[in-house]
Order: C-alpha cells, then sequence, then structure tokens
C-alpha cells in the first residue's frame, strides 16, 4: 500500500483528545493519568469513567458530549454524530470542518477501545445463549473501525500493551503521534474487528454443515524456524473458537516446534487417540510407520518402533498413556524429533532431558478434531468434515469366517489404515502393525511395498485396504505375505471376482462400508 501511504501521509498528529471506553481496564488508569499530564481532554463512559473518576482523573463524559444519556442498558452511549462525527472528520477537507463548526463539534485524536469478550464468552461451557448474544459488541467496533479509517488524522489503540509505547512517544513528541505508529494501530484494529465478526459468524454457524459462508479467525500463535524447507517463512496460527490440543499442549524441554514437528505430531497424535488400549504411533512425514498396541506402554513403543526401525529415525513418537520411567529409557535408544503423550512422571521427564534437542510435549488425549478438515488450492480451499473411523456395517463377503484373534487384528489394521495415505496397505499381526505401503499410485504397488516391509512377519496375520480391490491382483499381493484375513471396502465392478479369489485362496474377506482416502 506503498502509494496510499504515501497519499495520506503527513505531519504528526497532535493529540488534544482523546476517547477511553474499554472493556478491560488493564492500564486504563495510567494512560488516562499521562494523557491528562500532557493536557490532552480524556472523553469517557460507563464504568471506564467511573474508574477514572474514583482515581481522581478528571474525566467529560460522553453524554454530556452528546447531549443524550446512556440508554438500553447502556448498548447505545457513544453511537451519535458527536463521537463518530468527531472521529471521521478529515482534518484537510473544508467540508467536513465546514460541518463540524455549524454543528458545534470537536475533532477527537486518540480512540482508546477493546471490545466485549466474546471469544472468553464462548468458551465457557455454563454461558447461556443469552449472555453470549450479550457479548457481541456494537458500538466498540464501530468506534475502532471509524478511526481506524482516518488513520490520516487519528490514533486508534485496541490492546493495553500498546499504552506504555503510545505515552512515551506521545511524551518524545510533544504530545504528537507518527504517522507510523497511527498505521500500525489501525491495522491492528482492522485485524481485530475482522477476527470478532469472523468469531461471531463461526459461533452462529457452529451447527451448519457446510455453511454459505466460511470464515476463519486465527491468529498468530507462534513464529517457526521456516516453513517446510528453509528458504520457506512459517508460522504456527490458531482458531480461538477451536477446542484443539494446541491450545492446550505444553513443551517441557527440547528445541522450538518446526513446521514439520508440528505437522508430523498432529498426525500421530490424532492416530493413536483412536485406541482404548496402550498404543504407540511412529510417524514419519504425516505417515506412520509403525503403530502397536500391547499391555505396556514400552512393550507398545518397542512393537511400533519395530515395524520399520529405519524409517523410525528422526520420526515423532505419540504415545496414549502416561510416560513413565522405563519408557523414556526404550525412547532414547533411537534418534527422534519429538515425543507427545498425556503425561510424564518426574523420572521420565528427568531421562528425557538428557537429550537436550528432543522436544517434550504433553497434550490431551480426550480430544477430537473440530471445525472442517480444510486443503489449500490456488485461490480457495476444498472443505469437508473429518473422516471418522467406524466398524459398524461390516460383513463377511466370502465363504470364511475370521477366528477372535483376526477380528481383533483386523480392526487394529482398519483403524491404521485410515491414517495412511492412499493408496494405503497395512499388514498387521497380533495389533501390531508390521508392514505398511503407503502414497502408491497402484494398490498392487503399495501391497508389494507393505509386504516387502513385513519381511515375512505377517504371516498368519491380516490386511486393510483403505479403498476397494478393483482387481484380485492386489488381493494376491497380500495373500503373499502370508495373511490369513483381508478387510476392504467394497464397490469394485468385479466385487465378485475379488471375493471369488478369497474363497480359491483360503482367506476370510471382510466388506466394509467405508473407504478411507487419504491424499
Amino acid at each position: 500500500m506503498s502509494r496510499e501511504r504515501e497519499s495520506m501521509k503527513g505531519q504528526p498528529v497532535r493529540v488534544r483528545r482523546a476517547l477511553l471506553s474499554v472493556w478491560d481496564k488493564t492500564g486504563v488508569v495510567d494512560l488516562a493519568r499521562g494523557l491528562v499530564q500532557m493536557d490532552v481532554t480524556v472523553l469517557s463512559s460507563g464504568g471506564t469513567a467511573r474508574i477514572l473518576r474514583d482515581a481522581d482523573i478528571s474525566v467529560t463524559e460522553v453524554e454530556s458530549v452528546t447531549g443524550a444519556p446512556e440508554i438500553l442498558g447502556g448498548r447505545v452511549k457513544t453511537l451519535h454524530p458527536r463521537v463518530h462525527g468527531g472521529i471521521l472528520a478529515v482534518r484537510s477537507n473544508p467540508e467536513h470542518i465546514a460541518d463540524l463548526e455549524r454543528l458545534q463539534i470537536e475533532t477527537i485524536d486518540l480512540v482508546v477501545v477493546n471490545l466485549y469478550p466474546f471469544e472468553e464468552t464462548v468458551a465457557d461451557p455454563d454461558a447461556s445463549v443469552d449472555k453470549i448474544f450479550s457479548m457481541i459488541d456494537i458500538g466498540g467496533p464501530a468506534m475502532v473501525r471509524a478511526a481506524a479509517k482516518n488513520v490520516a488524522d487519528v490514533c486508534v489503540v485496541i490492546d493495553p500493551c500498546r499504552y506504555q509505547g503510545l505515552l512515551h512517544e506521545l511524551e518524545n513528541n510533544d504530545g504528537h503521534v507518527s504517522f507510523e505508529t497511527r498505521l500500525e494501530n489501525a491495522k491492528a484494529a482492522f485485524a481485530l474487528t475482522a477476527a470478532y465478526d469472523s468469531g461471531v459468524s463461526a459461533w452462529l454457524t457452529k451447527d451448519e454443515a457446510l455453511p454459505e459462508q466460511l470464515f476463519l479467525p486465527l491468529r498468530r500463535a507462534d513464529r517457526l524456524r521456516y516453513g517446510e524447507n528453509p528458504h520457506q517463512i512459517g508460522a504456527l496460527y490458531l482458531d480461538p473458537f477451536t477446542d484443539s490440543w494446541l491450545h492446550k499442549m505444553v513443551q517441557h524441554g527440547g528445541k522450538e516446534l518446526s513446521f514439520n514437528n508440528l505437522w508430523d505430531v498432529e498426525a500421530a497424535w490424532r492416530l493413536v487417540r483412536e485406541f482404548e488400549e496402550t498404543a504407540a504411533v511412529v510417524m514419519k512425514h504425516a505417515m506412520p510407520c509403525g503403530v502397536a498396541e500391547a499391555i505396556s506402554l514400552p512393550e507398545a513403543y518397542i512393537a511400533a518402533r519395530a515395524c520399520d526401525e529405519l524409517s523410525a529415525f528422526g520420526s515423532v513418537v505419540a504415545l496414549n498413556a502416561i510416560v513413565e520411567e522405563d519408557t523414556a529409557v526404550k525412547l532414547l535408544e533411537t534418534f527422534i524429533e519429538a515425543v507427545v503423550a498425556p503425561g510424564y512422571t518426574a523420572a521420565a521427564r528427568a531421562r528425557l532431558a538428557e537429550k537436550p534437542n528432543l522436544r517434550v510435549l504433553e497434550a490431551p488425549v480426550a480430544w477430537s478434531p473440530q471445525g472442517f478438515d480444510m486443503k489449500r488450492l490456488s485461490g480457495g480451499f476444498v472443505v469437508q468434515d473429518f473422516d471418522s473411523v467406524s466398524l459398524e456395517g461390516w460383513r463377511v463377503a466370502g465363504k470364511k469366517e475370521p477366528t477372535l484373534e483376526q477380528w481383533a487384528d483386523l480392526n487394529f489394521a482398519w483403524q491404521v489404515t485410515a491414517h495412511v495415505r492412499s493408496n494405503a496397505i497395512v499388514l498387521a499381526k497380533g495389533r501390531q502393525a508390521f508392514g505398511i505401503g503407503s502414497g502408491q499410485q497402484s494398490r498392487v504397488d503399495a501391497a508389494d511395498l507393505a509386504t516387502r516391509k513385513a519381511d515375512g512377519r505377517a504371516i498368519g496375520g491380516v490386511a486393510a485396504s483403505d479403498a476397494f480391490f478393483p482387481f484380485r491382483d492386489g488381493l494376491d499381493a497380500c495373500v503373499a505375505a502370508g495373511v490369513k484375513a483381508v478387510v476392504a471396502p467394497s464397490g469394485s465392478k468385479r466385487d465378485d471376482e475379488v471375493v471369488a479369489a478369497a474363497d480359491e485362496l483360503d482367506v476370510a474377506l471382510i466388506h466394509a462400508p467405508e473407504r478411507h482416502f487419504r491424499h
């Protein structure tokens, strides 16, 4: 906006009259006192005015300016031409100045406003719908937008953290505030009102499957060292209206999290929380390279790592139980980038601290994705709800029935497969993944890759496919690994041929009603 900036830029603005109307009263007394000491007339209303008067600060009530009392329980107090005219008037516009003189309206040079706590109210599980609606601010955003629009003549401040900087600038510049400061504050102001309105819209449409318009009130939570690669910039943005595990995640040690770390940890955490039994997930490039359930956490981790020990180097590990020292000792046997779990004993944390770069994360396991699953396109997004894994509606397609042990393994493999990039084949036995074939263009190639990784360890086990077998060759490739039961969705026009092949090969074939593509 360099051309626009040059057209607006003029002399620093002398602050003579300021309007202070804030919900969050943090620092407002010190700000007002500093302004008064610089001969600034302070206008205020409602609770803000009461606090300033109680602090023996000279305040001009807004209603004495407007000639109208507050009405509707305070809903209407600053929505008046004598307030907004004083904010919006362009000082270099003769017509504007003539209007002010005719109506005896004085200009307002500084607007200090923050808004009703809508976000915090929505987050309160005890807040009623009426309470939430009452926290939709009207007058505050109107003043913020008005002041930000007239950045050439007015400074708007919406954050108590900026008060001291403002006072320092005024004190050192004979009561003047620079255009650069006004512009930075205007950016923050429009970002605030945009996020605020987006949050209201998101809350109102939260029960709609696909709203007509979708807004993301994202807030930058952290700058990352770089993006996926060192030549890319990166940051973490969070949606304050979504109950994400990231909001409650605590990092106990290690280097700062990177773009790739967060992507891998998210993928690992989504998968490990699928399991009710003690489980471990080893994740590499947002794809599982090892998953296992076991009686104890050390056993689960050792079994998960054994699936593909080569790929486990430099991986992220997710565990769904409290990490004790014996598990920590096992984790240190392989170089890993990060570990995430619902908690750690003091002894475990002390052990893991032996690797100062290891990122040790604590996150709530009782969590599920909320909102929408979105993928970026050029100029837009494709949007869907999050995939959920169900074990309902399965049916035995062929003549052979799985054993009870095979049913358990099929359930396990199916949960893993839904988190593997398509085309996906998972070979498992004893609730332990032994071969994961992921991201292949051909289902046969995925099965061949899984078979190679299993290296004979899946004999007598099971296989899961994320989508149907279009030909029997995919099933043949799975059976070549030695499995005795297979689960896959139905829907191919050659389903009958695949079922006949399963009977011919003497393996149980289960048809699931849903596929689980992950592109």
